[in-house]
């Protein structure tokens, strides 16, 4: 989660840069793509920048290219989730540029090569993976085939694919037409149980903590499937809906499609959940806490169960000195607002600063504690950041 909230802190720093012209460079590396063919498509757009009328612009533009292939350079293959780069002129005053690189690893493995040269950062994508909290898991199924699938955002990676043989391994001649049934019910129940052990399988592998399944098809199979309790007790079947196919590409794709609404009240579900139960405990003073110091003193004492954060929350420790008369301080400020008063009036310096928000994330990393993000947006997310300061934490017992 610490991985996550570094990301979450930089996009918002890169969502906040805008260029003077067309000269912020974003690059998506996929995991498969070699780093050489890489260098060799921004050596081509650093020949296209010498096009650029504007002669600051081109500098800019060029100097960024620059940077972004030595960085690369550092690099025999991308990571496992691939690469992102984000690289230009940050300054303001135009005479003055200062051409810094920001990269990270996504969380999920990116699927396209891109290039872009804007005003500003191309975000979107990343945004987009940020956004995907949850997993499920996904069976596309008929008659005679299956696909069972790990979504997590937009990314599907394929778990197994399975075929009945419910018509092909039963002959008629030489039966009663009743046993002739009773084996094509047999040999479908052997593809229902088939299926089902493979998505118990795969819900253990990821210790039950997938949200639940998506369940699609053509038919009555998928219907049929879901009656017919194959599936471990702990598995949520969250959605059955009508697709045309049953392969990993078209199948799943309009799957997708017809959850998108149903997996976005999911998400919004779970995120009330939390902060229910967090206020139910506050407003009878039980098992909760709130605030920085009182986060931080549970977290210490190994307090804590679940961690929950504010999208928007920043929490920054800052070191003081009073140069009149030597004295040192620190005081936990919001917002990057420095409104700490002190007696020392204009003497008082600044001689550190920490994020203690990233500092508890890695704690409780540590720990094996969940962190819930509670997006800003939404009603409980503000009262979160105005009422809580943007932290709190579910208790093991009260202090």
């Amino acid at each position: 989660m610490k991985n996550e909230y570094d990301i979450k802190k930089e996009l918002k720093r890169l969502s906040s840069i805008k260029g003077s012209g067309t000269e912020l460079i974003s690059i998506y590396v996929p995991p498969d793509f070699q780093i050489s063919d890489e260098i060799a498509k921004l050596k081509e757009e650093h020949g296209q920048a010498s096009n650029i009328k504007s002669k600051t612009t081109k500098q800019n533009v060029q100097g960024a290219i620059e940077k972004i292939i030595q960085y690369l350079k550092l690099y025999k293959t991308p990571p496992k989730n691939g690469l992102i780069v984000f690289c230009g002129n940050i300054s303001s005053i135009q005479a003055n540029p200062d051409i810094e690189l920001f990269s990270m690893e996504p969380p999920q493995p990116i699927k396209m090569n891109i290039y872009r040269c804007d005003s500003s950062f191309l975000l979107e994508p990343i945004e987009t993976m940020m956004e995907a909290k949850d997993m499920y898991a996904i069976v596309v199924m008929d008659g005679r085939d299956a696909t069972i699938a790990v979504l997590r955002g937009t990314h599907v990676t394929v778990d197994k694919k399975i075929r009945s043989f419910a018509h092909a391994k039963v002959r008629k001649g030489g039966q009663s037409a009743a046993r002739y049934e009773r084996a094509i019910e047999e040999s479908i129940d052997d593809y229902y149980k088939s299926v089902g052990d493979t998505i118990n399988d795969l819900f253990a592998k990821h210790n039950f903590k997938l949200k639940g399944l998506l369940v699609g098809g053509p038919g009555p199979t998928k219907e049929n499937f879901a009656k017919a309790k194959v599936l471990n007790y702990q598995i949520k079947v969250v959605g059955i809906f009508d697709t045309g196919y049953t392969d990993e590409h078209m199948g799943i794709n309009e799957l997708l499609e017809r959850s998108k609404e149903l997996l976005s009240e999911q998400a919004a579900v779970q995120e009330r959940k939390v902060m229910d139960r967090f206020l139910s405990e506050v407003s009878r003073g039980g098992l909760a806490a709130y605030g920085y110091k009182a986060v931080k003193d549970a977290v210490d004492v190994g307090n804590v169960v679940k961690l929950i954060v504010s999208d928007d929350a920043e929490l920054t420790e800052v070191s003081y000195k009073c140069t009149a008369d030597g004295t040192t301080f620190t005081a936990v400020e919001e917002g990057g607002n420095r409104q700490t008063k002190h007696n020392c009036g204009s003497n008082l310096s600044i001689t550190g600063e920490k994020d203690v928000i990233e500092e508890l994330i890695g704690m409780t990393d540590n720990l094996g504690v969940d962190t819930v993000f509670v997006s800003a947006n939404s009603q409980y997310g503000k009262e979160l950041l105005m009422g809580f300061h943007g932290l709190a934490a579910m208790l093991k017992y009260k202090q």
